[in-house]
Formats: structure tokens, C-alpha cells, sequence
């Protein structure tokens, strides 16, 4: 297999929202060159790809499979993925393996939120997208509209798909998908669409060949092209000309003969573009004349006849008109050859494909380190080259990509070897107890042979070829059983691949967690780890019913673990198992896993345990008098040490909100600049260098997106205030150059700032100055500033208190890491808040005698600890005195719903304290699309209680969105005569809802709850006490 051979394949993924009809799309491919496998009858009914009985059960695909096809002389692997919100983590690795990758999207939903997912993962991962827009004859048959009116749906489609990409091209789009969805959305008018020209620098254009429109469940599918070559000789063209002409506004002048645009054709002409008229409307007489009781049917004769189509006369006599229609549509327009064909001309094979993803698989490395070994780089230099040229000789270094391990019951296996011999697959280096569950890495090969029976070395994320001996851990050294090829839910066993095939790869299960580069050679870099579009927030604790099945739990949550490549278990600081899973629907199915599968015994699963964060009150609005109280010296709360030796003084100020954002989104950023390690870690960079262009470090971007959020956050207000925002922003990048520390875990949200040295404190005492020390990092200071406090405190080397004061400054660090980890509402951490922290030392009075020090040591314990126990309580008084408010987690929520359903619906969110953005309804179809942000806390069971109330009829998305403060007071206690008069008085108060979230969390941590138990005793004591 040379060269020539590899430029045969093509990998690709089916990509769309959920129900759009990937897996029917698959059927229909797997059917026709498949081998065999799949009835041609069967297809769009057995949902091949969905062999697992759950996804039957809830007919959604909830894992990505492969699967090999033949079309022509080319080999074709093609991975099914999910479309639900939940799965898709599987989308991020079938999309790592891909290519290519087909986009669907329902003709009469239209774009969703999913399909912006899919396509900005295609856009992350460099794979070539085409489009298909499928269930076409739902316009026909269902919203009844004319072939003009079909047109101008397609077109907005497509023109909204290319919306998307451009975006992403431009790459000015921001991380939110619902930034885009709440804003005005992209509809155009049709009067408009007429003009729309295809812009060269659209992803999709049909006339290019990689849009095709279909329709999965009947079978029948075509590009321009196909019909570009049916009417080449009819209409005395050539087939180039009319593929340029059968999409956009193109007219056909039959007294001429020519092809000509809107304006030559005059005012009054009712003239129908090129595509309408010849492709749309023989499409819908077909329709008609087979569906419709007084249809013609002498239609359907003249296409049988006109394109020699072979029907058995048993379907053309069949009482169904559906059957019929299908027969006739699926021999005439083949899904296919459609599909595959465009697959075959538009999608790269893997030699150009990877020299176009080789910078996104594999980054190019700053070497910081001058003495690294060349040797060490010249091969790991040749790797990238390889894996660039996908090299698919045997003398190529081997390369392959695992994205993640999925479980196969080990009787699935095959029993039979590629020469035939019967093969032992019970010798699992787990041994006998896990022997029923076999591991198999779903891996692509980049670059040389893979064989059964080779040793090669896997390699962590982290891995690092320069720093040989300190590696260790990050590569382990493995022995491939078994190669397989993917036939779905089949395997077939073969003894090698070569570069730019997808195999499943069995004897790694102990090696590999989630996923791994495999390689030949240790002097190769890892490849760059996956991108996920959300994080798993789901969480719940789960113990065994019977306590003696904790050690069956423990195994079956290690193999849980290693099996989803989403799934994360841990054990909170309570002792208690936490799995966490990305939505409902992952979580029911991993619990089943567990108990069906993995760990086989019975389990208690807690109610979902949800994240929440601490703030206090506070708006852009009084940003002037915030900054003022913060830099006085009046608003604080002070602490003493228990020894009285140390003053702290804490004042609280609230961040823009723009700029927590920020700080939020650049954790993994951060935490490596502030380590000090950017040299090696390109791994978190990958998701910023989408915008770097080659020249700009990450440090620069980061500091420009620290400075355009302040810019943001204080220049959007009106004229008036412009120079007070202008005061404001000033203020706020002179506060940044004073940046200590983050927190919590030194990258949080949160920030404590220096306290100005410039104030004048008591004598005898001395101020603890810390050092902007990542502001210094970030760029945000120059080393001027912190000279500055050098040169403060070198005139203070003098007092035998300085060395003292310094030594305490990571004690101080620490109580603040302590404070914004667990604030003082329920132990949750802090969220934008930003402190300065004063502390004063005294000098010791104790100098009479050496023991009494270590006697008052002993008494008051270590002066360090009891310095961070002082700060930390600070820290949290200082926030409950500014108005402490809880934040709560918020989904971005897309419902659609027919009309007569909107009333039960906004039950339903009422019911939820979901906030409703707006509603739009889809012209043409009775169908409403509201968005809405739901709280996490509200949203167990939300889409079962929606279909219970709206009959199944409306179906809701949930994307994790934002972080939103309730505005509630959790401690609001009535004064005025107005609230008396509304809450009542006194113990008659009903609870808020912050305080009822805020005591459930308390409860659950087993914190003290201010709650009285016994209302009115009196009247307790007279109830009878049924047991």
C-alpha cells in the first residue's frame, strides 16, 4: 500500500444537532457499501451505528463508532457522533480522528444550538466541513410550501451556516454561543436573499459541490452537479456552466437560450431562478404525482424511462404510495453516490489533511532551554515532518492518536485471527476479575505501520523529551495484542495498519486513562489534548446499598472512568464518591453502566450536589464611589492576632464583571504563567493561539484582554459619564500594577492587591508590603514599581522587624487562598472579588527571658498560623459587611414548542425561576423557539416535566452559560412599614430563596443552620402521633 494507496482514503464524522438524522444518514452509506452488512429495506430503521441497547431505547446515538465503507476504489471511515448536548465530548473525539466532516442540518429546524457547537469543534480541530441539508421532503409533504419558498429556506440556511464559519474565520467570535443567539438573529428578508451573491469567502457553496440536499429516510440525495449533468445536453450547455448557474439569482431565457442575471431579465417577468425551476420543481411534481390521489402518474413513468431505472415491478404496484416513491426516488437520486461522492471530491485525504491540521495535532514548541539535547530534537523534529507527510512507509517513525477507550464485553470479541487461527482473548493483564469487559483504544495511525504484537510508548499529555529522566511518569511502555478494524459494532482482526487509517487497538487498557499519543520513538512530542466544548457539572455522590460492596464500586468507577471520555470521579473532602457527568442523560447512563455493567451491584445515588460562588452587592454604576472607599483608609474590618502582635486590616471591593470573566476563562493561562512554565505548556495556549497570530505571546494577549475589559466594562456608558469611565479606567490599570496573588488555588477570579506603601502607619509597627508579584508576571508592572518598594523597605532594613514581616508574607497569601476557597455564606468560593490586605507587626515585648516566647508560642499556637487564621477571618467578615450575595450557575436554555403548548411551557419555566430573553416563531411551521436562562440548581428534571406538561411536544437544550448573582439579600429581615406590611413580621418571614439555597448547602457540608425547629409548641403538642 505506497502512496497512491493512502490518497484513497478519506476520514470522515457526521457532525449535526440532536435529530437531524446522522444516524439515518449512516444507514443509508452503510447499506449501499457496506459490504453487506445492512439490507438496503433496513436502512433508517435499524439505526446500524446504535447498537447499544440504550441508544435504542432513546433512539439517540450516545457514542461515537466507526465504521469502514468501500466506495469505488476508495476506502472510507466514517464515525456516527452524538448530537445531544451531553455527549459532546464523543463529538470532540471523533473529530480529533476526522478529516472531514458532514454537517447536517434539518431543512425545516434550521441552524441550532448544537450545529454551532459542531462547527466551531470542526473549525478547533482544522477538519474540512461540507453541508447537508437534510429532510427536504419534510417541505414538501409537512409545511406544504411552494419550490420558491423551499428555495429561500435553503438559501437562509446555507447563508446563516456561512454566518457561522465567517465568524469563526474572522475570529472575532466570543466564547458564548448564546452571545450570538440573544442577539437580533441573522434573518435576512427574502427581497434581500435574491441578491445575496456567494461571496468567495464562503465555507459552502452549492455550486462548489459541497452542499448536497437530501433526505435520509427515503433514501435519496443529490449535489448541483448531478443535476448540472442531466440538463448539459437538454439545454445545450456545458455541465461547468449550469453548476456555476443552479444556485443563486440565475435565470434561464428560454427564447435565447441563455443563462442570464435578474436585471436583463426585465420587471415583469415571472421567471424563477435557474435552481427552482430545474431541480426543485421536478422534484416536487415527482412528490405529487406519487403522494397526492389525483397526482399523475405518468410523472413517475417518464423519469423511470427517461433514466433507464431498473424497478422491481412488485414496488411499482405496491398500494403505498410511500413505498413506491421511495423505490422510484432512491434508484433515480442514490443518497450514496451523492453523499460519497462529494465526500470523495471535496474532503482532503490524509496526506493533505494532516498538512493542514499538523500545527493544531502538533504545535510548534518554543525551546527556552539552551542546552537541550539536539539529538533529542532532530527526531522529534523528523516525527512532525512524518506525521506532516503522513509517511505510511515501514521505515517511518509510528504514530498514532488514542482519543478514547471504550468498553467491548469481552465475548464480543473476535474469536478468529486475521489468518484464521483461533485466538485466546481472556490473557487481559487485568486478570481474571475483569476479564468480562475488555478495553480497546480507539486510535488513527498519523504516520508508519502499526502491527499487532509491536511495543511502542504512550505518552501523557504532559509529557516533556527533553527532560528524559524527570519523565518517567508520563511514559510507559506497552505491547498492542490485537489490531482491529471497526465494522460499527463488529471488529475485524488484521495484522497492520498503516498511516491515515482508524483502528481499535486492544492490550492498552492499563496504560491509557482517557487519552494518549502512541509512538515508536521516546523523542516525540505528545500530541495536543482534545477540546471540549463544556466541563462535566453534574454532580452526585454514590455509595453501594450494602456497604460490603465498596470494593465492586471502586472497580467499577475505575473502569467508568477509563470507559467515558467525560465522566470524572473523585472524592470530595467528605469521603464520598462524586461522579460527575456532563447532563442527565450522561449521568442516567453512567449510573446504569455502573450498575449493569462495571461494578453489577445496587447503588444510592444523593440528589445532585451543585456548585455555587460568594459575591457581594455591587454594580458598575457607583464604580467611582467603590474605588474611593477602597483607596480611603475608613472602610475595613480589622482582626487581631491571638498573641496581639499583628493588626490586619481587610477592605473588599467588587471586580467589573467583565474582567472576572476574563480571569475565569485564562485559569489554565494563567496558572502556567504564573508557575513559570510557558516555555513547555502549549497545551493550554491551543485555545487562546486560535486568535495569536505567529508573532504575538500569550502573556501580550492575555494583558490585551485584561485592558480591553476594563475598556469594556467603564467606556459603554453615555456621553456625560465618559470622563468619570475615563477616571475610573485610569484608576483600575493603576490598582493592577499593585496584583499580589490570585484566588482561590492561586488562579481564581479573585484578586488581592498590595496595600499602598505610601501611607503613613504607626510607629514602632510595620506594614507587611508583599510584591505585585503577578502583575510583574503578567506584564501589568514594570520592575520601576517594585523597586520602588525595595528602596521603601531597604530604609527600613534597620528594624530587626523587616526579616519578620517578610517571612510572613506567603502566611498572609495563604489566608487569602484559605478565605476566597470556603466564603462565609456556605463554605463555597468567592467569585470577582478583589482585597487589600494591611497587616501591621509590632515588635515582640517578650525579650527578658528565653522561655516565656516558646511558652506564649505554645499557648497561642505558631505566630504563622495564627497570622493566616486572622486573615482568612478578615477576609469573610469584610465580605459579610459589604452585602454578601450567593451566584448561582446558569444554563442557556433553547426550547422549541408548538403553539398550543406555549401556555404549559411557561408553567414550567415559571415554575423553574427561568428568566425568558425572547421568542421568535419559525415562519412556515407552527413552531416557537424560546430562549431562556435556567438555574442549575432549578433544572433536575426540568425536560422530563416539560414533556410530561406539553404532551412530549417541546423539547429543551441546556448549555451551561454563565455565573448570575441573585440579587436577593439572604439575610433581608423587614423594617420599613412597606415591607411589614408585604413580608410580615418577626418569625411569620418566609425564608428567600437565596437563604433556602444557601441552608440547603449548609445542611448538606453539615454546617450550623439557623432554622427554629419548634414553631409554636403549643400547638405541636396536641397532634396525635400516628407511627
Amino acid at each position: 500500500m505506497g502512496d497512491s494507496d493512502t490518497r484513497k482514503i478519506r476520514n470522515i464524522c457526521i457532525l449535526a444537532h440532536v435529530d437531524h438524522g446522522k444516524t439515518t444518514l449512516a444507514d443509508h452509506l452503510i447499506a449501499a457499501t457496506g459490504g453487506g452488512v445492512l439490507h438496503p429495506k433496513l436502512a433508517g430503521k435499524l439505526r446500524f451505528m446504535d447498537y447499544l441497547d440504550e441508544e435504542q431505547r432513546r433512539a439517540i446515538t450516545m457514542k461515537s463508532s466507526s465504521i469502514a465503507l468501500h466506495y469505488k476504489d476508495y476506502e472510507i471511515n466514517l464515525i456516527d457522533s452524538p448530537g445531544h448536548m451531553d455527549f459532546c465530548s464523543e463529538v470532540s473525539t471523533a473529530a480529533r480522528l476526522s478529516d472531514g466532516g458532514l454537517v447536517l442540518v434539518d431543512a425545516v429546524e434550521g441552524v441550532h444550538i448544537q450545529t454551532h457547537a459542531v462547527l466551531r469543534q470542526s473549525w478547533i480541530e482544522k477538519v474540512t466541513p461540507c453541508l447537508v441539508l437534510n429532510k427536504i421532503d419534510r417541505l414538501i409533504c409537512e409545511l406544504k410550501l411552494s419550490p420558491m419558498e423551499a428555495y429561500n429556506r435553503l438559501l437562509r440556511i446555507v447563508h446563516e451556516v456561512n454566518g457561522i464559519m465567517s465568524t469563526y474565520k474572522s475570529e472575532k467570535y466570543l466564547s458564548d454561543v448564546d452571545s450570538i443567539l440573544a442577539g437580533p438573529s441573522g434573518e435576512v428578508s427574502d427581497e434581500n436573499l435574491e441578491s445575496i451573491e456567494d461571496d468567495e469567502e464562503d465555507t459552502f457553496q452549492p455550486q462548489k459541490g459541497n452542499v448536497a440536499f437530501v433526505c435520509a429516510l427515503d433514501g435519496w440525495g443529490f449535489t448541483i452537479n448531478e443535476f448540472a449533468n442531466f440538463y448539459a445536453s437538454k439545454l445545450g450547455a456545458s455541465t461547468s456552466a449550469l453548476q456555476k448557474a443552479f444556485w443563486g439569482p440565475r435565470y434561464f431565457n428560454p427564447k435565447t437560450k441563455m443563462i442570464v442575471g435578474k436585471k436583463a431579465l426585465g420587471g415583469g417577468s415571472k421567471a424563477r431562478p435557474m435552481f427552482v425551476q430545474f431541480v426543485l420543481e421536478p422534484l416536487w411534481q415527482v412528490y405529487h404525482a406519487a403522494l397526492e390521489p389525483d397526482g399523475d402518474k405518468g410523472t413517475l413513468d417518464k423519469v423511470i424511462k427517461s433514466f433507464n431505472l431498473s424497478i422491481p415491478p412488485r414496488e411499482l404496484q405496491n398500494k403505498d404510495p410511500k413505498i413506491l416513491l421511495q423505490a422510484v426516488m432512491s434508484r433515480w437520486l442514490p443518497l450514496s453516490d451523492a453523499v460519497l461522492s462529494m465526500v470523495v471530491k471535496c474532503m482532503p485525504d490524509p496526506i493533505s489533511a494532516q498538512s493542514l491540521r499538523v500545527s493544531r495535532l502538533l504545535p510548534k514548541r518554543e525551546i527556552l532551554d539552551k542546552g537541550a539535547d539536539s539529538n533529542v530534537l532532530a527526531e522529534a523534529d523528523l516525527v512532525r515532518k512524518s506525521v506532516e507527510a503522513c509517511d505510511s512507509s515501514p521505515e517511518a517513525p509510528c504514530i498514532a492518536f488514542v482519543s478514547k477507550m471504550f468498553a467491548v464485553p469481552t465475548k464480543m470479541l473476535p474469536q478468529r485471527g486475521p489468518q484464521g487461527e483461533i485466538l485466546n482473548n481472556f490473557t487481559e493483564e487485568g486478570g481474571i476479575s475483569e476479564s468480562d469487559e475488555c478495553f480497546l483504544a480507539f486510535a488513527r495511525i498519523f504516520s508508519g505501520v502499526l502491527r499487532s504484537g509491536q511495543r511502542l510508548f504512550v505518552l501523557s499529555a504532559l509529557y516533556d523529551p527533553l527532560r528524559g529522566e524527570s519523565m518517567q511518569k508520563h511514559v510507559q511502555e506497552a505491547e498492542l495484542q490485537s489490531v482491529y478494524l471497526m465494522m460499527g459494532q463488529g471488529l475485524k482482526p488484521v495484522t497492520c495498519a498503516r498511516a491515515g487509517n482508524i483502528v481499535a487497538i486492544r492490550g492498552l487498557g492499563q496504560h491509557i486513562l482517557k487519552s494518549a499519543t502512541l509512538s515508536s520513538t521516546r523523542n516525540c512530542w505528545p500530541f495536543s489534548s482534545m477540546a471540549f466544548q463544556v466541563a462535566p457539572t453534574l454532580r452526585v455522590a454514590i455509595e453501594p446499598s450494602d456497604p460490603a460492596d465498596m470494593g465492586a464500586l471502586m472497580k467499577g468507577l475505575r473502569l467508568l472512568n477509563r470507559a467515558d471520555p467525560f465522566v470524572e470521579v473523585t472524592v470530595s473532602s467528605r469521603g464520598e464518591h462524586v461522579l460527575a457527568a456532563a447532563g442527565e442523560v450522561h449521568l442516567e447512563r453512567c449510573i446504569k453502566d455502573l450498575k449493569e455493567r462495571f461494578a453489577k451491584v445496587s447503588l444510592e445515588v444523593s440528589p445532585p450536589l451543585v456548585s455555587y460562588k460568594e459575591t457581594i452587592e455591587g454594580d458598575l454604576s457607583n464604580a467611582v464611589e467603590d474605588l474611593k472607599l477602597f483607596s480611603s483608609g475608613s472602610d475595613y474590618v480589622e482582626k487581631i492576632t491571638s498573641n496581639g502582635r499583628c493588626t490586619i486590616r481587610v477592605k473588599v471591593m467588587k471586580l467589573p464583571p467583565t474582567l472576572t470573566k476574563v480571569l475565569e476563562e485564562s485559569a489554565d493561562l494563567l496558572s502556567d504563567i504564573i508557575g513559570g512554565k510557558l516555555g513547555q505548556s502549549a497545551k493550554s495556549l491551543e485555545m487562546h493561539t486560535l486568535s495569536l497570530s505567529e508573532n504575538e505571546s500569550p502573556i501580550e494577549v492575555l494583558r490585551k484582554r485584561i485592558v480591553d475589559a476594563l475598556e469594556s466594562d467603564f467606556l459603554c456608558g453615555n456621553e456625560n459619564e465618559k470622563d468619570q469611565a475615563e477616571k475610573c479606567k485610569d484608576k483600575w490599570l493603576k490598582l493592577l500594577r499593585r496584583i499580589w496573588a490570585l484566588g482561590p488555588r492561586q488562579v481564581g477570579p479573585n484578586i488581592l492587591f498590595t496595600p499602598d506603601y505610601k501611607m503613613d502607619h504607626d510607629d514602632g509597627t510595620i506594614l507587611i508590603h508583599g510584591s505585585p508579584y503577578v502583575s510583574l508576571r503578567l506584564g501589568l508592572a514594570d520592575n520601576s514599581s517594585a523597586s520602588d518598594i525595595a528602596a521603601i523597605t531597604s530604609s527600613e532594613l534597620t528594624q530587626p522587624l523587616y526579616g519578620e514581616a517578610e517571612s510572613l508574607e506567603s502566611s498572609l497569601m495563604s489566608g487569602f487562598q484559605l478565605a476566597t476557597a470556603a466564603g462565609p455564606l456556605c463554605d463555597e468560593p468567592m467569585w470577582g472579588l478583589a482585597f487589600v490586605v494591611e497587616a501591621y507587626i509590632s515588635p515582640s515585648t517578650m525579650q527578658a527571658g528565653d522561655s516565656e516566647p516558646n511558652q506564649l508560642s505554645e499557648q497561642y499556637g505558631l505566630f504563622t498560623g495564627q497570622i493566616m487564621t486572622a486573615v482568612k477571618e478578615a477576609c469573610r467578615g469584610a465580605v459579610l459587611q459589604r452585602k454578601p450575595r450567593l451566584v448561582e450557575a446558569m444554563y442557556f436554555c433553547e426550547l422549541n414548542t408548538p403553539t398550543e403548548y406555549l401556555g404549559p411551557m411557561y408553567a414550567v419555566l415559571a415554575r423553574r425561576r427561568a428568566r425568558v430573553l425572547k421568542e421568535e416563531m419559525h415562519e412556515g411551521s407552527p413552531l416557537f423557539t424560546v430562549h431562556a436562562y435556567v438555574p442549575v440548581s432549578e433544572s433536575f428534571g426540568f425536560a422530563d416535566e416539560l414533556r410530561r406538561w406539553t404532551s412530549g411536544a417541546s423539547s429543551a437544550l441546556l448549555v451551561l452559560s454563565r455565573w448570575e448573582a441573585l440579587p436577593e439579600d439572604p439575610f433581608f429581615v423587614p423594617k420599613t412599614e412597606e415591607e411589614i406590611e408585604e413580608f410580615g413580621d418577626g418569625s411569620s418571614v418566609l425564608p428567600n430563596t437565596a437563604r433556602k439555597l444557601i441552608n440547603a448547602v449548609r445542611r448538606r457540608k453539615g454546617l450550623p443552620v439557623e432554622e427554629k425547629v419548634v414553631q409554636h409548641a403549643t400547638k405541636q403538642r396536641t397532634l396525635a402521633r400516628k407511627v
